[in-house]
């Protein structure tokens, strides 16, 4: 299988390369070789690929930024994905578009399903929305001619594509009825990334602590930190397999505050001989935040209950991943 991964010098996209550099052939594209706000650019130089998988890990994720830099926000966040779908359209391959717990509102106290409405309530997460949009009223395409299968390729929500496929092997009867083979994109949000390849708040809060005795973090702001390795393993099941809606939500299990989040990486830290100076971690309210430009939801905990009765497979818990990173990252340094 051939793939393309658009963002491979970012912190989801290198992870996606080192992980399946020896099981696919791969080709990356980083911000160098490719000017996501370059729409012409884009179709040029992709078009020249051969590919049967498209991962776009790419977007503009500065969330205040975005506020003040609207045009290049939607730019590359939302008509950027466009183009992509348009490409693995006239390619016949299947565009697998990351994005962002930002799409809703935080108003729900309840994990966030895929079926769940979007609200997004900044720019960032307005852009990104768009761009989900796009991506998954993209016209489908199946990869052959199942007996018994079809497909209702009308554009327009996600909701409305009936997919009335054969059944494929799944854990169970209602996880098969998910899943069917076709090229059809995918959309996967996901939330508080974190991995080895670009520094994210844990590396920062870590720093932080082996340099001052005080470091704290919000504590009334609450989501679900995800390695970007639990993600690289889980996505190839999706590559030659759709799923119903064309949405997907990915995070580690459970929930927690940056606080929490904080207090326990720095925990770790001293569970792996880490030396640091801090350690605890103060807490802070988002009110407290007046430099702030853009509105974060409150709370934004992803259910990947959807993802668990597909694969019959369940994410470790947060806790477990970060405790996983720390190890690896940091207690030999």
């Amino acid at each position: 299988m051939k793939i393309v991964i658009v963002g491979a010098g970012g912190r989801l996209g290198s992870a996606l390369m080192r992980e399946y550099r020896e099981r696919f052939d791969v080709t990356g594209v980083n911000r160098a070789h490719l000017d996501l706000s370059n729409l012409d650019e884009m179709r040029e130089k992709l078009r020249a690929k051969d590919f049967d998988v498209l991962i776009n890990a790419a977007a503009f994720t500065n969330v205040d930024l975005c506020e003040t830099q609207r045009d290049q926000a939607f730019l590359i966040n939302a008509e950027a994905p466009r183009v992509l779908a348009e490409i693995c359209g006239d390619k016949n391959a299947k565009l697998i578009h990351f994005s962002t717990d930002y799409v809703f509102d935080g108003e729900k106290r309840e994990p966030y399903v895929e079926t769940d409405s979007a609200n997004p309530i900044s720019v960032y997460g307005e852009s990104k929305r768009v761009g989900e949009q796009w991506v998954l009223q993209a016209e489908a395409r199946p990869v052959s001619r199942l007996e018994g299968s079809r497909l209702d390729q009308s554009a327009g929500s996600p909701s409305s594509f009936d997919l009335g496929c054969s059944a494929v092997a799944a854990p169970d009867a209602q996880g098969a009825a998910g899943l069917c083979r076709v090229r059809r994109n995918l959309v996967v949000r996901v939330s508080w990334v974190f991995g080895p390849n670009r520094p994210s708040f844990i590396d920062g809060v870590i720093k932080r602590a082996q340099d001052s005795e005080e470091v704290d973090a919000i504590a009334d702001k609450f989501s679900t930190p995800t390695y970007t390795l639990d993600i690289a393993e889980m996505l190839p099941r999706f590559f030659e397999l759709d799923v119903e809606g064309g949405i997907l939500h990915f995070a580690s299990a459970g929930g927690c505050s940056w606080q929490e989040y904080a207090q326990w990486a720095l925990d770790c830290c001293q569970r792996f001989g880490v030396s640091m100076k801090a350690k605890t971690v103060s807490a802070l309210k988002l009110k407290d935040m007046k430099n702030w430009i853009a509105r974060r939801p409150a709370y934004s905990v992803l259910s990947s209950a959807n993802y668990t009765r597909l694969t019959g497979a369940s994410p470790r818990t947060w806790r477990d991943a970060v405790a996983e990173y720390i190890r690896r990252s940091y207690s030999r340094k």
